[in-house]
């Protein structure tokens, strides 16, 4: 209960305040001036000219749109010679900051509703109609189970499905890839940004570029960085892929477009930068369902009116287009925040200084005495002395005159005293003592290293105070007393 009731007259009865101290010490001073330094390289280096501290920022709005262009020629068996374009190998026409191109494909033809063999696998090959459970549709069947088992071909059966017959054989992947000339296809990406904040707009078809350009340019990272036409073959390149690899099962690309503006220069600078990677993880040693694909179909009618379609799952590419960036002009608010963050920083140097000063060096003891000085209540001292406030401290006949506000902050020169040493001892974490050794009679013999004309400033815990204990020896007394009065000796 007492050191709760202590603890609560301190914490409302009691005030801190900063005092400064100067500390000649080579070590101690370097790696102050070391530790701010780093600092100071920290908030202009990094924060002011790195970061732009001194700029309010704001996120990119963006659209995007994409047209595609190039044309391709097949000929195989089940399609005969075919010219392939635009509308053939770009499924859907548009979507959202991404475009697809179909570079590979399994067709189906001339499917049509009735009922046919499944494909071959653990779960269709049967012997008789025993092994088929008719009304059955597994989630990896073609269609849905008749209950007969029918031969697929001249030595393997499997149980018959109504479904869109024949049904889809997709256990081979075309190599190379059906449209491997898609690699010299282009894409035009059109990009609008803006950002609201600034109310500042910019596209990606720079304004000195024109119709000519359009149609000659092609990208390049070092020759035509600006271009907004990219060939499909440098893009996977630029992604350290191969593209006759990934147009045989199909990927998913990002082309990455960065807008990193510094609105305090002119509109011309903020300009795109643009990069290419993969971004479905192709690991060799985990290949289960790689690529990408979908199937879609093409529906038409006999002349018979009986619904046909042809049933192409397309194997391809899809480029995702992935805008970000932010821009930045100057304010005076994210100024004045960073600078005054930058001037609390330097504290962290004196604080370092501190611990190992008061911690960690020899002298520890003697830099906590110089670093903290416990001052009472001044009217608590008044009354405790009489209510005077001139008083004077005397040592081996030698009298100054001192006021009680000085508390015994005293400058003794040691040639009048002959100050031997100074000691400090803690009887309890609440009392300490403050002692002067006065030896007149050899004043060469001093234990503290300071010249005989220079003064020494002496610290001492305020008087008056019950608790703190004013001492003397044989050599030499300290007394104070009121002026005017005999010597009073003060004691606990």
């Amino acid at each position: 209960m007492a050191c709760g009731c202590g603890a609560l007259s301190s914490f409302l009865f009691e005030y801190d305040t900063p005092r400064i101290v100067l500390i000649r010490s080579r070590k101690v001073g370097l790696m102050n001036r070391v530790v701010q330094l780093l600092i100071l390289a920290y908030v202009i280096g990094w924060v002011f000219v790195w970061e732009k501290g001194y700029q309010e920022t704001d996120s990119v709005v963006s659209s995007v749109t994409t047209k595609a262009k190039g044309v391709a020629v097949t000929n195989t068996s089940e399609l005969g010679f075919r010219i392939w374009d635009v509308a053939d190998y770009v499924i859907p026409a548009q979507e959202e900051n991404s475009l697809f191109i179909m570079t590979n494909m399994i067709v189906t033809m001339n499917q049509s509703q009735g009922v046919c063999p499944e494909v071959p696998d653990t779960t269709t090959v049967c012997e008789s109609d025993a092994n088929c459970t008719a009304g059955s549709a597994d989630t990896h069947s073609s269609g849905v189970a008749t209950g007969r088992c029918v031969p697929f071909n001249k030595t393997v059966k499997t149980c018959e499905v109504a479904a869109w017959c024949p049904v889809e054989i997709d256990t081979h992947v075309p190599k190379p890839a059906f449209l491997k000339a898609a690699e010299n296809f282009t894409i035009l990406v059109k990009n609008n940004i803006w950002y609201p904040k600034f109310n500042f707009s910019k596209r990606n078809i720079l304004p000195n570029s024109s119709s000519s350009y359009l149609k000659s340019c092609i990208y390049d990272a070092q020759t035509d960085p600006f271009c907004p036409i990219f060939r499909l073959g440098k893009i996977i390149a630029s992604a350290g892929q191969s593209f006759q690899d990934i147009a045989v099962e199909g990927g998913i690309m990002g082309i990455q477009i960065k807008w990193d503006c510094n609105l305090d220069r002119a509109a011309s600078h903020c300009l795109p930068r643009y990069s290419f990677r993969r971004l479905d993880n192709r690991d060799n040693d985990h290949n289960v369902s790689p690529g990408y694909n979908f199937r879609f179909a093409k529906y038409y009618n006999s002349p018979g009116g009986v619904e046909h379609r042809t049933l192409i799952k397309a194997y391809g590419i899809r480029f995702n287009i992935i805008v970000f960036g932010k821009a930045g002009k100057f304010d005076i608010i994210p100024t004045m925040i960073n600078v005054g963050s930058g001037l609390a920083l330097l504290g962290v140097a004196t604080v370092l200084c501190d611990i190992i000063v008061l911690y960690c060096m020899k002298k520890k003891q003697y830099y906590r005495e110089k670093k903290y000085k416990f001052v009472e209540d001044y009217e608590q001292v008044g009354e405790f002395l009489g209510g005077t406030n001139s008083y004077t401290l005397s040592c081996h006949e030698k009298v100054w005159q001192v006021e009680s506000t000085q508390r015994c902050a005293l400058e003794v020169p040691v040639t009048e005293v002959g100050l031997n040493a100074i000691e400090r001892h803690v009887l309890d974490p609440d009392t300490q003592v403050l002692r002067l050794l006065c030896r007149a009679q050899q004043p060469h013999q001093q234990t503290l290293k300071i010249s005989h004309d220079k003064a020494l400033e002496i610290y001492q815990l305020p008087v008056g105070v019950e608790r703190t204990y004013l001492g003397s020896l044989e050599e030499g007394r300290i007394w104070l007393s009121r002026s005017g009065t005999a010597p009073v000796h003060l004691h606990s």
